[in-house]
């Protein structure tokens, strides 16, 4: 059975789950990111890129992620389109690991980004990395080159963070430094061992 001893990470667009994934991984923690599991599904599509949405969102012979993604923010139909083909692929492999993980019986991650938006997986308990939504947008706009407006745009596809705070079991605070940051993961894990070990 899937899910069993998984927990979701999740946040939002610039709140630093990455980071977070990876000191997370550096403290004894597995993680199943599907971020890397729709990369590698998405370069694996390029035949079905080029029918859907044209060769011009080809580079190389490869899936031209940046334009892709242009066109998914500014346009709901094609977000659609690119979601329905992607999202039970990716569903697919991410149960596949998990049933792998669940065999160890020990809680391991999900990195699943849009976890409460779409509400489409059985995992009973969340971590969600928190950022105060002004710190998010000044990261967003550093990180990507992107204009207030446009970035605003961006970050109000996804669920207000503090409502995923609200909902989620665990948080992990990422409005200061990365030290404060690194205590903030170390913590995490030692609540993790101190309730299942």
């Amino acid at each position: 059975m899937a899910y069993e001893y998984a927990i979701a990470l999740t946040g939002s667009i610039a709140t630093g789950k990455s980071t977070v994934a990876s000191l997370l991984l550096l403290n004894g923690m597995r993680v199943i990111d599907a971020d890397t599991i729709s990369h590698e599904i998405l370069d694996a599509s390029v035949a079905w890129v080029e029918d859907t949405f044209g060769k011009e969102f080809l580079k190389f012979s490869k899936v031209n992620r940046a334009k892709l993604g242009e066109l998914i923010f500014s346009n709901a139909e094609a977000k659609k389109t690119l979601e329905a083909y992607l999202h039970p692929k990716i569903k697919a492999e991410i149960e596949k690991r998990s049933e792998k993980q669940d065999r160890l019986k020990f809680p391991y991650l999900i990195d699943i980004p849009l976890f409460f938006e779409n509400n489409n997986y059985d995992i009973k308990e969340s971590v969600v990395v928190f950022t105060p939504s002004q710190v998010q947008l000044e990261r967003f706009m550093k990180r990507n080159g992107y204009s207030k407006e446009e970035s605003l745009k961006r970050i109000a596809t996804q669920l207000p963070i503090e409502e995923k705070r609200a909902r989620a079991t665990w948080v992990i605070d990422n409005s200061k430094d990365l030290k404060h940051l690194q205590d903030e993961c170390e913590r995490f894990v030692e609540k993790i061992k101190e309730k299942y070990l």
